[in-house]
């Protein structure tokens, strides 16, 4: 193919916008230490936590990666290589879904069962049964006015997919150059043979005669990846087919793993609060007035401000009303004179 005297032009990127946004949260607190409250509120607390990190490998060799970049086209340099969890939306069941797995087992502490072997469940900030409550005999430490230890050890299964994103240069036999995004879907491991990581750990349960409510035990991980490319050369790496284009990549895929560890027993706490959170509506052509999503306060402040709130308003109605009458008397009376003249 001929270049027909062009010159060498600079890469094309084929790249979406990037579109993002910024939250809004409602809360706001302008420094006046006036305006900030004791508000008791009745939550889980954590008692004792632990935060684990671990890590494995995947090596992917021959893996197709898409679109084909062309036939007699070359890869001549790869600027990035990004790596995210595969996900379908439409099955949260789906095999491909890249998801971890733990499973514990205790030694020093049990979990409470209903007597036909399934672990009792509470539900948890997330809004699913994600808490098992737990007993263990805590009455030596509860004497020393301490917690009790528990051990544990902890299994993690690894299975699904990951989406492999290469940014490359693709240039032709004219030395005409693009940037060019390859797609790869990589399977990690299958549900029926996953990769097993296992870890050790230790935990402090408070009493559990001292309360009104056995602790619980929670647990969650989230999972990262970063590939590279297996040998760092694209010469030895990256595989063009010369007469259809098709890619093909040997790849080294680290899979990065965080998880922690919570017991958690329902207690009130005293916290500071600057009110409830505050949102400023789409503002309705019909509607006068909309109903508010949470009750007022009724403790004392709350009451006595309400109070002096209606105070005002009683008397400015009474201003007013005093103000129309004095308006109506004059003008009746100036009727009058009018009248007599």
């Amino acid at each position: 193919m001929s270049c027909c005297g062009r010159r060498k032009q600079e890469p094309i990127s084929l790249g979406l916008p990037n579109k993002c946004c910024i939250g809004e949260t409602g809360c706001s607190f302008d420094g006046n230490l006036r305006k900030v409250k004791a508000e008791p509120i009745y939550v889980q607390k954590v008692y004792d936590a632990a935060l684990f990190n671990l890590q494995g490998l995947k090596t992917v060799t021959d893996q197709p990666f898409g679109p084909a970049i062309g036939r007699g086209n070359r890869i001549i340099r790869v600027l990035e290589i990004r790596c995210k969890k595969f996900f379908n939306p439409k099955d949260i069941n789906d095999p491909a879904n890249l998801v971890v797995k733990p499973k514990t087992l205790l030694s020093g502490a049990q979990f409470v069962e209903d007597g036909c072997g399934n672990p009792i469940r509470a539900v948890g900030p997330d809004g699913f049964k994600s808490e098992k409550l737990i007993f263990a005999d805590t009455q030596d430490c509860d004497e020393k006015c301490k917690g009790t230890p528990i051990f544990g050890t902890q299994t993690l299964k690894v299975s699904g997919n990951v989406v492999v994103e290469l940014d490359v240069v693709v240039s032709d036999d004219c030395d005409k150059e693009c940037e060019v995004t390859l797609v790869g879907n990589i399977n990690i491991a299958c549900p029926s043979e996953p990769l097993v990581l296992t870890n050790f750990f230790e935990l402090c349960i408070p009493s559990v005669f001292d309360s009104a409510f056995l602790p619980r035990f929670t647990e969650f991980c989230n999972i990262d990846c970063e590939p590279r490319l297996a040998t760092n050369s694209i010469l030895r790496d990256i595989s063009v087919n010369p007469s259809t284009g098709s890619v093909r990549v040997n790849l080294i895929i680290a899979l990065c793993i965080t998880c922690e560890k919570k017991i958690i027993v329902p207690v009130q706490l005293c916290v500071l609060s600057t009110g409830f959170p505050q949102l400023e509506p789409e503002v309705s052509t019909i509607c006068n007035e909309f109903p508010t999503l949470f009750p007022n306060q009724i403790d004392k402040d709350s009451v006595r401000e309400c109070k002096k709130e209606k105070e005002r308003e009683e008397r400015e109605e009474r201003k007013h009303r005093h103000h129309n009458d004095h308006d109506d008397f004059c003008c009746g009376q100036s009727d009058d004179l009018q009248a007599d003249d």
